[in-house]
């Protein structure tokens, strides 16, 4: 398969950029489907916005109160318990790790 620069028009920006046969050599090797949609810019610009979201902490962390199977206590948790599933607080759950391993 021979390749040939291609030249493709940007979702964002709507501006043409060309995309080269270096880059179309590496999306094969990597087994890429898509062209690229963004020129280099916008690409910029939408990963920093993404990285500041995930910096800012945009999604918190659950914390879910529940009682240990184990010992009984009343501990948080960092996810949502499922029905059926055992929930330890944080010294059983240190406890069958470390029962676990050895």
């Amino acid at each position: 398969m021979e390749f040939q620069d291609k030249v493709l028009k940007c979702v964002d920006c709507e501006t043409e950029f060309v995309f080269t046969i270096g880059e179309q050599l590496f999306f094969r090797e990597r087994q890429f489907r898509n062209e690229p949609k963004r020129c280099r810019s916008c690409k910029g610009k939408r990963v920093s916005v993404m990285d500041s979201a995930s910096a800012k902490n945009k999604f918190p962390r659950v914390e879910t109160h529940a009682t240990c199977s184990r010992c009984g206590k009343d501990t948080t948790v960092p996810f949502i318990p499922t029905q059926g599933r055992p929930v330890l607080c944080r010294d059983c759950f240190l406890w069958k790790r470390t029962e676990a391993s050895a």
